[in-house]
């Protein structure tokens, strides 16, 4: 039977199922960026009452600043910068730069504590009667293996802090704020449309 399938018989059942390997890997990677990105979404619909991305302010050297993401939720105003990496996450408070390791992959990035601090600031000089602070939130891919940085959160634990369970306390207290909010997307250089979060103001 060998004799008629020949010897390169291997090679030609062996590039088909590469090829599934490599479309399977592929699809597998693609869904759980999917599940990521979807987590997010939900997770700053429910802790927010009102959101807005690419949000664009005068900062205090005369400039302008962009924010990825502020939301109006019962704790005051929330900027949150999300990072999107895979692997062990080394970083501290004092270190300059941040470093990522997996198995196939070693980088480093600029610590985002003062970006952070500097959008805080911005918005502080807008809404100077609501509390303002931010997170840098890392979604599910990455791991901090020596401590996590102040400032700093995954998805679970920005959930966990922010969320108000209840709601006639969460609602008066973002009716408080909401001419503050609205006094910030007047401010905006650019203001793209506002993101409705999952809970709604009753009017």
């Amino acid at each position: 039977m060998s004799e008629f399938l020949g010897t390169d018989t291997p090679t030609i059942y062996l590039l088909p199922l590469l090829l599934v390997v490599l479309l399977l890997t592929g699809w597998l990677v693609y869904r759980r960026r999917q599940r990521a990105n979807r987590s997010l979404a939900s997770i700053l619909a429910t802790i927010a009452y009102e959101r807005v991305e690419g949000l664009v302010i005068p900062n205090t050297d005369d400039g302008e600043i962009q924010i990825d993401h502020v939301l109006l939720t019962a704790e005051g105003l929330l900027i949150v910068d999300v990072k999107d990496v895979d692997g062990a996450v080394f970083g501290s408070d004092k270190m300059q730069d941040w470093t990522v390791i997996s198995d196939n992959h070693r980088f480093t990035f600029s610590n985002p504590q003062p970006a952070l601090y500097d959008r805080i600031a911005a918005v502080k000089e807008v809404v100077r009667q609501v509390p303002v602070t931010g997170r840098v939130v890392f979604l599910d891919g990455a791991r901090f293996t020596k401590g996590i940085p102040s400032m700093t959160c995954g998805l679970d634990e920005l959930l966990e802090e922010f969320n108000e369970p209840e709601r006639a306390s969460a609602l008066a207290k973002v009716k408080a704020f909401r001419p503050h909010w609205e006094q910030l997307k007047r401010r905006a250089l650019a203001v793209p449309q506002v993101q409705q979060g999952r809970r709604r103001m009753r009017a």
